[in-house]
């Protein structure tokens, strides 16, 4: 077959089509075509078209000319193949391939490279196998594996890894600590941030704008925003990174004043602010009902500092308008864009349409969401349940069956003497299940008696009230709160992180506790933080 004959076979990235080609095709045109650029990325989107379709067959045809003709060593190649194989659920043909690789010379670089691809890929386990194999690292190799670790979302692994770093007697460089710090910022595990920041003090690491960003975002989300302005305040603020970190931290702790005040400080000192400024400004604005101030800083924008509004801007302004209750010019911004609305701009209306009960608009909402998750199906049910609409959540949850739509459980995680404690709703795995259930107990029926009423209503079954009742005192966030009581002593401040939004019930019920025990409680949820301190909150009951 000549050269234009494979190249065309290649270029259709049909997997049985490969695979003949392979078979019949001497080994010229293909060595040619692995030369060219284009067609080594080509031969990657068969691989992807492999684990897709589940077809180890044409990948292992691939596998054995690649190596045949050499290439064994190229990063992308055996990254896209280890990932075909695993997807294939064809381990032992993936662990064939890492021995391949370490049969030949040994590189750092290239192996380096194929660990970055893994973690491209989402195959964080087989780099990690990949890692262990490896007989020399360097500081890139552990700044890939972490970092990877991170984007990823495996945060734990990567602090766990960043440890066995500073065992190996690697030094960790600027990269290194820019990652960890991002980790402990997502998990919000504040002891584990102390002493991160501690570490690269005592290893005399100079701060650049990325690490005072980093720095500052990390105490912004482990829920130690003082700390977090004690950084800025002593930072080089040349750089409109340290600015954006400090009024984005700002603003997910519902302080859009001081917010405000940071970027009105920011223009005294000469920093132009760019377009993830004006998304943390408008932010900080939807996040405590600044619908005017949130309207100016949008306008301007464009006609102060010519900056174009993105998707990211108009999706603020739509929450914006959203969560103070003017659906309409929530909706009259999506009509007025400049360009199609994503799903993010939908589920924020969707959102608003469940707090002011518009059913209506929330499924004009719907209808534009292509690809539905759970958590849209539960705001439109929600709407649905609030308004005693039983059919039609009904409706809602028939249609989550049939296209097999999962609802998303609750979670919520406590740090605790530098562990994580992870919680689910109904979780009874925990060692001291029982315990921290005879608190939590304890502490249901001392709120009753000083009046507080679940909001039931919020539940999504057309149940009895007292199964209703018992749904909603198992959420993630009451579990890991009555384990910090458990575990802490009396007047100790308790900082929960969740993944989803606070609901309204935990919300009330955590203000009472927090009066009643006279204890400050903080919650991360996946919007913004909650202070509860003395029965109030200090979002205000608007979030």
């Amino acid at each position: 077959m000549q050269r234009n004959g494979v190249r065309k076979v290649i270029q259709q990235t049909s997997p049985a089509a490969i695979r003949s080609t392979l078979s019949h095709t001497p080994f010229s045109p293909a060595q040619d075509f692995l030369h060219d650029s284009r067609d080594h990325r080509t031969v990657c989107k068969v691989l992807e078209a492999c684990k897709v379709s589940s077809d180890y067959r044409t990948a292992s045809a691939i596998h054995t000319r690649i190596f045949k003709l050499g290439y064994g060593t190229y990063p992308s190649l055996v990254a896209t193949l280890i990932s075909a194989y695993l997807h294939c659920d064809r381990l032992v043909l993936a662990r064939k391939l890492l021995d391949q690789v370490f049969q030949s010379d040994f590189n750092v670089v290239i192996a380096n490279l194929v660990i970055e691809h893994l973690m491209r890929l989402g195959e964080y386990g087989f780099a990690k196998k990949f890692f262990l194999k490896m007989p020399v690292r360097d500081v890139m190799t552990w700044n890939l594996m972490i970092g990877g670790y991170v984007r990823n979302a495996r945060f734990e692994e990567a602090l766990s890894l960043f440890r066995e770093m500073l065992d190996s007697n690697e030094e960790p460089d600027k990269f290194t600590f820019a990652s960890v710090m991002t980790g402990c910022a997502r998990l919000g595990a504040v002891n584990h941030a102390l002493w991160v920041h501690r570490m690269m003090t005592e290893k005399e690491i100079e701060l650049n704008a990325i690490l005072s960003s980093a720095l500052i975002d990390m105490y912004s989300k482990c829920g130690r925003i003082r700390i977090a302005k004690e950084v800025f305040n002593c930072a080089d603020r040349s750089n409109v990174s340290v600015w954006n970190a400090m009024i984005i931290g700002l603003a997910i702790h519902g302080l859009p004043f001081d917010a405000v005040a940071v970027f009105s400080k920011m223009e005294d000192e000469n920093i132009l602010p760019d377009s993830i400024t004006f998304i943390g400004i408008l932010t900080a604005c939807s996040h405590s009902g600044l619908v005017e101030e949130g309207q100016k800083y949008f306008n301007l924008m464009s006609s102060h500092y010519s900056i174009q509004p993105q998707i990211e801007h108009y999706g603020a302004m739509v929450d914006l308008f959203g969560r103070a209750g003017r659906l309409e010019e929530a909706y009259a911004v999506i009509d007025a864009m400049p360009m199609e609305p994503d799903v993010v701009i939908w589920r924020a209306l969707l959102s608003a349409c469940r707090i002011y009960q518009k059913p209506e608009l929330g499924e004009v909402a719907i209808a534009n969401i292509s690809r539905l998750k759970s958590g849209d199906c539960v705001l439109l049910s929600n709407m649905y349940c609030s308004m005693k609409r039983w059919e039609s959540a009904e409706g809602v949850r028939e249609m989550m069956k049939k296209k097999g739509i999962r609802k998303s459980r609750g979670k919520s995680w406590i740090e605790l003497g530098g562990v994580i404690h992870r919680f689910k709703a109904g979780d009874r795995s925990h060692p001291d299940t029982e315990g921290l259930y005879k608190v939590l107990d304890g502490l249901i029926r001392r709120t009753k008696l000083e009046g507080f009423l679940p909001e039931t209503e919020l539940v999504l079954m057309d149940i009895s009230e007292e199964e209703k009742e018992g749904n909603l005192n198992h959420h993630s966030e009451k579990l890991a709160l009555a384990y910090g009581i458990l575990k802490t002593s009396p007047g100790t401040e308790i900082m929960i992180s969740k993944n989803l939004r606070v609901c309204h019930d935990c919300h009330s019920w955590i203000k009472m506790v927090s009066k009643l025990l006279i204890r400050v409680i903080i919650v991360r949820d996946r919007i913004r933080f909650h202070r509860f301190e003395g029965g109030l909150c200090s979002c205000e009951d608007y979030w």
